[in-house]
């Protein structure tokens, strides 16, 4: 009798035993994870690439009876004076931002200022219709050294390290141009030159990675127009001899447009950390 409530007790005390294991099981919490990047931050960073654009400035002139050229010119000049400039170069820089993530969403600005190594040049001759052989010469030379861009920026979480956005908004640049018109009917001589801070327009996309320590890469796309810049000159003068010519007005203009394809490095200061579990 006494054997038998002995094998009873160790049954029930090992159920209870057994059932207090599964009811501890039940309220562990589970082993921490790692902490899962989040993208809220003051960030600055460095980037480099390369720019590849073109730029189409135009001379042109109007006919007046008291001016130099017929009205035969007039047109042959404002043909050869179309011209267009093809550039391309090393570009890099600086960058400052902050972002804002919200859930899988992050939103930004961001702005950057950078070598452009835009340049290039071009030139063009025709007969005038009026007096053959006689013939002109139209020159241009365009040129931006440095553009900043300010943009907003959206976009949204692949994976918690891994983002994707859309980015668009100001770009700026000090914009040059020079022109130079010669003739070899009387020896005839214009120039003009064009520098303007223009202000226009870039959007593109991009992604970055960030891996670890504040650290992320970048790779992204940007296209560029500056608008167009123009000018007019009466600056209408013979070599020789040297007097003034019949007043005569010729407007000068550019524009740049720029493709960008660039990768960069960003550190992100501070900003909270989200523990996974």
């Amino acid at each position: 009798m006494k054997k038998l409530l002995l094998a009873a007790a160790m049954v029930v005390l090992g159920a209870a035993s057994a059932q207090a294991a599964d009811l501890a099981a039940q309220y562990t919490k589970a082993p921490m994870m790692a902490p899962a990047y989040n993208w809220t931050g003051f960030y600055v960073g460095a980037n480099l690439g390369g720019q590849w654009g073109s730029a189409d400035p135009t001379t042109s002139t109007v006919f007046s009876p008291t001016g130099y050229f017929a009205t035969s010119s007039v047109p042959a000049i404002g043909a050869v004076g179309a011209q267009n400039v093809n550039s391309s170069s090393v570009t890099g820089g600086f960058t400052a931002g902050y972002n804002w993530q919200v859930n899988q969403a992050v939103f930004g600005l961001e702005g950057d200022i950078n070598y452009f190594g835009f340049k290039g040049s071009a030139s063009g001759s025709a007969v005038y219709p009026c007096c053959a052989p006689t013939a002109f010469t139209v020159s241009s030379q365009v040129s931006a050294d440095w553009l900043a861009t300010i943009r907003g920026r959206i976009g949204f979480l692949a994976t918690p390290s891994w983002l994707l956005y859309a980015t668009g908004g100001a770009a700026i640049a000090d914009v040059k141009g020079n022109f130079n018109f010669t003739d070899t009917f009387a020896t005839a001589t214009e120039s003009a030159a064009i520098r303007d801070t223009r202000v226009g327009w870039t959007a593109g996309a991009g992604t970055e990675y960030a891996f670890g320590g504040g650290w992320s890469f970048k790779a992204e796309y940007l296209y560029v127009d500056l608008g167009r810049a123009s000018t007019t000159s009466t600056n209408l003068a013979a070599f020789t001899p040297a007097i003034a010519f019949p007043s005569n007005v010729y407007s000068h203009s550019v524009d740049i447009k720029s493709n960008i394809v660039r990768v960069g490095v960003n550190y992100k200061f501070g900003g909270p950390v989200v523990a996974r579990y």
